[in-house]
């Protein structure tokens, strides 16, 4: 027996090493599923229509420490089980063993069970729980035995059975609620294939505001039930950059609607799981939010993936920028609908000084090599569609985009089908372009800082990189300034531009105008110009103090919290006012002013001295799981910088080294370590650690 499980396992490795695309076609996975409370347990029964297309005695699902419970095994002109086929279960697929027949249909019924270690994500909020996916790479079969193999398009239909207080949000169209005892089973139905890794579910206590299409198409956008005031701000543009995209790309959009759900600690910015796009939760902002830290340019970036990634899909690693790069660059041209040319080209400008900067690093890539950083997948990605663009033509360019999305749809592609269907459209041959741009990991500086000439703002910023603003200046025979030598105002133009010429004088303080600048800039009712002197002026001379304190007063949380920090330092006698000023400002989600403050009015001896335990508590209270890990990374930093931690925050800590978040865990991680070489905490964590 055991030479022959030896020979067994033998024959399921060569098996899966095999293409299996080539031999059967999964056509359809409905699952229902059902969670079992909030702990992290999924069962469920699959119904999987397939077809083979070569003959062979075997096929397999993906499915990671999967309990198969029972299962059928149908052909197309049996309405009986066929009893000869066998079920192999091995860690990470079920094998399915038959004499299955070429060009023959078959249906396979899968009762399972599973309790996944990634994919599926179990997360507490304060007053709810919620449970999400992540199947981006080949994770989906941690929770949903299906095929990892990006090549094999399905139609997943999911009907997901929970607690009826709860909202389900998955692929697809919305077809039925069927109220249970105590639950609610959503039925969703996909209609159209994709990759398993594009499979979404969400859960967990939402409302929706819905929107429509210039095209009719069904837009919902879900936010927490206490966030209505944050909706607007969050999804403003939506509708314009969806209406956008599909008259620039040509193709309308290829499912039947689009949801958008936040989630609490999400791995990523956002994914875009076909119609079913996932975001962090810190992008749920407000008014002042938006100022800084806003979902305009990941909603377009997601929303370009539904034809970029999710219609069609790459082939392997070797492709990816055709869905990073392509849904980079179709995001910054809704922007540019949006905000105008000089933000599309200032943006193209800091992506050319990213690149640069890693390859001065001596860490470039070639576009086609799968190991390529994301710098490398998006930033340059996009910009060798724009440089494409120019040099083929807009018409032959949105022809050649047009012609290949409607040829591969649904399907799978490389970068010769796109390079083809380019040269087609253009009657141009572009191979040299493809050694330059694709092969060559060196960066073509020279022709991507000649496209960047074209426009005032990019062309600017790049003069005074060789050139500095604030040259040299000329005295008369008295040694006095002779004005006409002298910059004496900011220049004008796009805001990036005035913001450059700043920064070059607050770090030039002897410049003989540097005061007519900066007071400029203070007067400026630009957020942006007025930040720059919060982030970069961070020795205030005395002339300057009343003009700095008037940041206090921004619609920006990046400006008041370094506004706050930088006043509370230069001016002692003034810190119960600048805290008592501050006193009611929270910041984004992650309570970047509010926790900055709890830790300035704990460091000022004489600021409130009654409420010191309750400032104090309040900062271990955002240390808790239930809050988003960015609010408690805030915390524990704060924590660490004065020095104190009770257990409380130690039993927290301990909590955050195992989180899901490989940064926040690794943050933790480090922390950890290093207070339990402190002799205060050393028994402490090491009780708790039992």
């Amino acid at each position: 027996m055991r030479y022959y499980l030896l020979l067994l396992f033998t024959f399921f490795s060569c098996l899966v090493t095999a293409q299996q695309t080539d031999v059967v076609d999964f056509k359809r996975i409905k699952a229902n599923i059902m969670h079992r409370g909030y702990e992290n347990v999924v069962t469920g029964r699959i119904f999987i229509d397939f077809q083979i297309k070569k003959k062979t005695d075997t096929i397999f699902l993906d499915a990671i420490n999967t309990r198969v419970r029972d299962w059928h095994l149908y052909s197309e002109d049996s309405k009986e089980p066929d009893y000869r086929a066998k079920i192999f279960n091995s860690d990470n697929k079920i094998f399915i063993i038959h004499n299955f027949k070429k060009n023959k249909k078959y249906k396979l019924h899968l009762d399972y069970g599973m309790t996944p270690k990634k994919a599926l994500y179990f997360t507490e909020k304060e007053n709810s729980n919620q449970i999400w996916t992540q199947g981006q790479g080949k994770y989906t079969s941690n929770w949903l035995p299906s095929i990892d193999d990006m090549n094999d398009k399905i139609e997943f239909d999911l009907n997901i059975t929970y607690d009826k207080d709860y909202t389900v949000i998955a692929n697809g169209k919305l077809t039925e609620k069927q109220n249970n005892e105590s639950t609610i089973t959503w039925h969703y139905d996909m209609q159209q294939p994709m990759s398993s890794y594009l499979v979404a579910l969400v859960i967990g206590k939402y409302n929706k505001k819905e929107i429509n299409s210039k095209s009719g198409i069904p837009i919902h956008l879900y936010y927490y039930l206490e966030d209505s005031a944050k909706v607007e701000p969050t999804y403003r543009y939506t509708k314009q950059m969806f209406d956008f995209l599909e008259d620039e790309i040509g193709v309308a959009y290829p499912w039947q609607n689009y949801k958008q759900v936040p989630v609490k600690d999400f791995l990523y910015s956002g994914m875009e799981n076909t119609s079913c796009t996932i975001f962090s939760d810190d992008f749920m902002i407000d008014e002042v939010g938006f100022v800084d830290k806003n979902y305009v340019n990941v909603n377009a970036h997601e929303l370009a993936h539904h034809w970029f990634g999710d219609l069609v899909t790459e082939t392997s690693g070797i492709h990816h920028w055709l869905q990073e790069g392509f849904a980079t660059y179709y995001a910054l041209l809704a922007e540019r609908d949006i905000f105008g040319d000089d933000y599309y080209y200032w943006q193209l400008y800091q992506y050319l000084k990213e690149l640069a900067a890693q390859e001065q690093a001596e860490q470039s890539t070639a576009l086609l090599d799968p190991k390529s950083s994301s710098t490398t997948f998006y930033k340059k990605g996009a910009w060798v569609l724009h440089v494409l663009r120019e040099k083929v033509g807009d018409k032959a360019f949105k022809t050649a985009v047009k012609h290949y999305l409607n040829k591969y749809a649904y399907g799978n592609v490389e970068t010769n089908d796109f390079i083809s269907e380019v040269e087609k459209a253009s009657k141009m041959d572009l191979s040299n372009f493809v050694q330059v741009w694709l092969k060559n990991k060196a960066l073509p500086i020279n022709e991507m800082t000649n496209a960047l000439q074209s426009n005032e703002t990019s062309a600017f910023l790049l003069t005074i990189e060789e050139h500095p603003y604030l040259t040299t200046y000329r005295t008369d025979d008295d040694d006095n300034y002779i004005p006409s030598s002298l910059v004496t105002q900011l220049p004008d133009g796009f805001y990036p531009i005035q913001v450059s010429v700043l920064k070059e004088a607050l770090s030039k303080p002897d410049y003989p105008t540097y005061n007519d600048l900066a007071k400029e800039a203070f007067a400026s009712k630009n957020l942006h110009l007025r930040q720059a002197l919060a982030l970069n002026m961070a020795d205030i001379p005395e002339d300057f103090q009343q003009d700095y304190e008037t940041l206090l007063k921004d619609q920006s949380y990046v400006t008041i919290e370094a506004a706050l920090y930088n006043l509370w330092a230069n001016f002692p006698r003034k810190r119960n006012e600048y805290l008592e000023q501050t006193q009611s400002v929270f910041g984004f989600n992650d309570y970047n002013v509010r926790t900055l403050w709890l830790t300035l009015a704990l460091a000022t001896p004489e600021f409130q001295t009654d409420k010191k335990q309750d400032f104090f508590e309040e900062l271990v209270s955002y240390t808790s799981p239930k809050l988003p890990f960015s609010l408690r990374q805030n915390a524990f930093g704060y924590l660490s910088s004065i020095g104190v931690f009770n257990e409380d925050a130690l039993k927290h800590l301990i909590e955050a080294s195992k989180h899901h978040n490989w940064r926040f865990k690794s943050f933790a991680k480090s922390l950890l370590e290093k207070l339990s070489e402190d002799d205060r905490y050393q028994s402490i964590i090491s009780n708790l650690q039992k």
